[in-house]
């Protein structure tokens, strides 16, 4: 999840380069559907029924039309790797979320150890020291808002999803596919549906982005959740960073600074902590 979640920061990036920052969001949770759905089918396994659809369609918004919706929309104005290092907030706002929303879970002194050492090493990575530089507050907002909504999204898997005892790519297929659904009418009526011819890499960025990101992705999220905790699966966050970082270094021609590789061994300290102490 880490190496493809990482990688799903550059792929949107690129899908930006002809789409829409709506566009991106649809296309990838569409496409991501569309997989996983033929999993569902090839596979014959169980789909949802009743007022399961309504859970999963609430843990799209939360997990899917939101976050993705204004990641894209932040990544037209800072680069790929200041939205993974914000992204990576992840698991302080599950544990908020966890501890005043659903209290659901326990969460071990050791796993908040871990959480606040991987805030520490988000806070290097950084630079905070240093600000947001020349970065758009309004995308530096939207980022925060899509982090926090993952951290609300999580423990409702967790609490709501789980319990259908559905496997991970019925799950999956369905928060993904009515995630599209609702982004739909914003993609339609919100401006133009390219914004110019895409390229060979663009293309494939967005199918990358659905298939492996939205819909694959998310059918091992569903499994860690349901083995470990929404705790223990928030952490992959931390090492978003680390994977976004490489990436838009060699790829995108972003710039390193001295602190960004000292802050992603502290990113994975805390998430080795969280991950290894962190109960259901």
């Amino acid at each position: 999840m880490a190496l493809i979640w990482g990688s799903s920061f550059l792929f949107t990036e690129l899908s930006l380069r002809f789409l829409p920052f709506y566009g991106v969001a649809f296309w990838r949770t569409f496409l991501g559907g569309l997989a996983m759905f033929a999993l569902v089918f090839l596979l014959k396994l169980q789909r949802p029924k009743g007022t399961q659809w309504f859970h999963l369609w609430v843990a799209g918004v939360l997990m899917s039309a939101i976050p993705f919706s204004l990641f894209s929309f932040a990544q037209q104005s800072t680069t790929s790797s200041l939205a993974a290092i914000i992204g990576a907030a992840t698991p302080m706002f599950t544990l908020l979320a966890i501890l005043t929303i659903y209290r659901t879970e326990k969460v071990t002194l050791v796993a908040t150890l871990g959480l606040l050492i991987g805030l520490v090493g988000v806070a290097i990575t950084l630079g905070v020291w240093e600000g947001f530089g020349n970065n758009d507050p309004l995308a530096i907002a939207a980022l925060v808002l899509a982090t926090i909504s993952y951290g609300i999204g999580g423990p409702y898997i967790r609490k709501f999803v789980t319990p259908m005892n559905l496997s991970g790519t019925s799950t999956a297929a369905a928060q993904v596919f009515t995630s599209a659904l609702t982004l739909l009418p914003f993609y339609l009526f919100s401006g133009p549906l390219i914004t110019a011819s895409p390229s060979i890499e663009s293309l494939l960025s967005i199918i990358a982005l659905g298939v492996l990101g939205s819909g694959f992705a998310y059918r091992l999220f569903h499994d860690v959740i349901k083995d470990a905790g929404s705790t223990v699966a928030s952490t992959v966050t931390f090492t978003n960073p680390v994977v976004a970082t490489i990436w838009g270094i060699l790829l995108l021609s972003e710039e390193l600074h001295w602190y960004e590789p000292i802050g992603g061994l502290v990113v994975i300290l805390g998430a080795w902590l969280a991950q290894h102490k962190a109960t259901k």
